[in-house]
């Protein structure tokens, strides 16, 4: 069931008007009933598999959560009679009694998270593997189907087993809480990657609901709407044309390609969360923000502290820290301490490997294939190169700073959110392209020259920088739009740069919703009419699927 569907609104409408009817102490049970209806649209295995991750997650949890509070129930018994000592290896057992429970629990859902995304794509390498042995023997493919939003739950659900494990939070016994944090429909399609502590309150605990959160809640559906359909699915028709046609479109229409597919990836998957916040928002429930406005950022390492953010801080939370700081890593950081190296060399090689790991797990985790792992490891590079040569940047800065531009003034952010942009659409080629030497194709023909023949004079004057007018007619037209859809997309990206410069002042929809009436209602409507009328929306259009909906 799309967002952008029918289908959807529908389901929202009814869902909407069945929980606010309904008793509150009901309602996570409602909440529940229509997560798992929302999600049987997908598939009656996809809901076999969910059951079952489930089933392991709440079996885990309550068992880690009765042993600790066992544990502190008889030192608190105990503390009078028994030593110090005697308590500390009472401790050390009984976490090492749930590290293992822990660890079976980790096994059973990473483990169906491997075995359903990378079973082909392990076989694929196995068969290539035996064909450079001139072996005539092949593996056949599994053909296993994905569930929808596989990984995004399974990240939440091991999220939420070593939170307990930490004793950070305190597990449900309730299994059906447990089945409602983990399907909560709005999010379970593409995100945000939501934690225990920061939903569960919300989701078992319900208030009252005012006309305020559906209200706001509304509204950010209505803007997810307009960003997905009147701009993404409409850059989506260049990009996938461009895309599709390595060999026909090069030089100047993989620029083209790259600037649309970065305003697409944009408008859509911050589109898609929009409506998931939105639609939470109107059942009364609080989800985390997933970006903040990570097209300002000043170089790559901070855009990815502002894009995803749900996905970036759970591979801080439960990678990088728990890595950085196991017996492995500790070795080699005192070996390295001991060793001939310069200081800053044998400080920086553990966080390389720290980092390395995390960069490579999150390429994979985006899509199994080395395409994917390439774009991760190239991430890793450009962010390490750069962290490399921050006293070099320093040093620039202090020497030049005022003659040349100042770090802190409005052009040099400009000159370095572009940069940052230009960097990230190189490598987002890996995405688009879905294989490496196509992909490293078509990035050289950009310095190569040779602008597409397929599309005749028209777009050989527009791939050439013609200024006439029947150049860039026919370079537009060669991508598949017409010049009624690029002053959508212009009109669309300075609408966004707009309220992207608002944001920074605080939320958009509270001053809006604190306007006079007449200006919010025109505001609204104009969304609105906007979305009926320039989205690529109505009977016999394929509306395009989130992007993230495949990860």
């Amino acid at each position: 069931m799309l967002f952008t569907s029918y289908a959807f609104i529908g389901f929202l409408c009814a869902g909407l008007i069945i929980y606010r009817l309904a008793p509150i102490k009901a309602r996570p049970y409602i909440l529940l009933a229509l997560s798992y209806y929302f999600y049987a649209h997908a598939g009656l295995w996809c809901v076999i598999f969910i059951a079952s991750t489930t089933v392991v997650t709440y079996l885990v949890t309550v068992k880690m959560g009765a042993m600790t509070a066992k544990r502190k129930k008889y030192l608190a018994d105990s503390k009078d009679i028994l030593a110090k000592e005697e308590a500390r290896n009472y401790k050390a057992r009984d976490k090492r009694s749930r590290r293992r429970v822990l660890i079976v629990g980790l096994l059973l859902t990473l483990g169906l998270l491997a075995v359903v995304k990378y079973t082909d794509f392990t076989i694929t390498n196995i068969n290539s593997l035996l064909d450079l042995v001139g072996s005539e023997g092949k593996i056949p493919l599994a053909g296993i189907l994905m569930p929808m939003g596989i990984s995004f739950y399974i990240f939440s659900t091991v999220g939420y087993m070593v939170d307990v494990y930490r004793e950070a939070v305190t597990p449900t016994r309730n299994p059906f809480h447990t089945a409602l944090f983990i399907s909560f429909f709005p999010q379970l399609v593409q995100g945000p990657i939501s934690r225990y502590g920061d939903i569960s309150k919300d989701l078992f605990d319900p208030k009252p609901l005012g006309i305020e959160s559906l209200k706001l809640g509304a509204m950010r559906v209505l803007w997810g709407f307009a960003k997905k359909l009147v701009i993404a699915d409409r850059a989506l028709v260049a990009v996938k044309l461009i895309t599709g046609n390595p060999q026909e479109y090069t030089g100047i229409y993989v620029v083209a390609g790259m600037a649309l597919y970065a305003l697409e990836l944009y408008a859509d998957f911050t589109g898609g969360i929009d409506i998931t916040i939105g639609a939470a928002q109107m059942f009364g429930i609080g989800v985390k923000e997933n970006f903040v406005r990570p097209y300002f950022s000043k170089n790559v390492a901070e855009y990815w502290r502002r894009w995803h953010i749900t996905m970036g801080t759970w591979f801080a939370d439960y990678v990088f820290y728990p890595m950085s700081s196991c017996k492995l890593i500790r070795k080699i950081s005192g070996a390295l301490k001991k060793s001939r190296l310069p200081r800053r060399a044998a400080q920086r090689i553990p966080v390389y490997i720290t980092s390395a790991v995390v960069w490579f797990a999150t390429g994979l985790w985006h899509g199994a294939s080395w395409n994917f792992i390439l774009w991760g490891m190239l991430n890793f590079a450009v962010i390490m190169i750069s962290q490399e040569f921050e006293p070099l940047y320093a040093r620039f800065h202090g020497k030049f700073d005022g003659r040349i531009v100042r770090p802190d003034s409005a052009p040099y952010k400009a000159f370095a959110a572009t940069r940052t942009i230009v960097i990230l659409s190189c490598l987002r080629m890996l995405d688009c392209y879905g294989d490496v030497g196509t992909t490293f194709s078509a990035f050289g023909s950009i310095f190569t020259g040779g602008a597409a023949g397929a599309a005749g004079t028209g777009i050989a004057a527009g791939a050439a920088g013609a200024a006439g007018a029947a150049g860039v007619g026919g370079f537009i037209s060669a991508v598949g739009l017409d010049w009624f859809d690029v002053v959508i997309l212009l009109a669309g990206t300075i609408i966004l740069f707009a309220v992207s410069m608002l944001q920074r002042k605080g939320s958009v929809r509270g001053r809006l919703f604190a306007a006079p009436f007449a200006l919010r209602v025109g505001i609204i409507i104009a969304v609105a009419v906007a979305v009926v009328l320039f989205g690529a929306y109505g009977p016999g259009y394929d509306v395009g699927q989130f992007i993230y909906n495949r990860f």
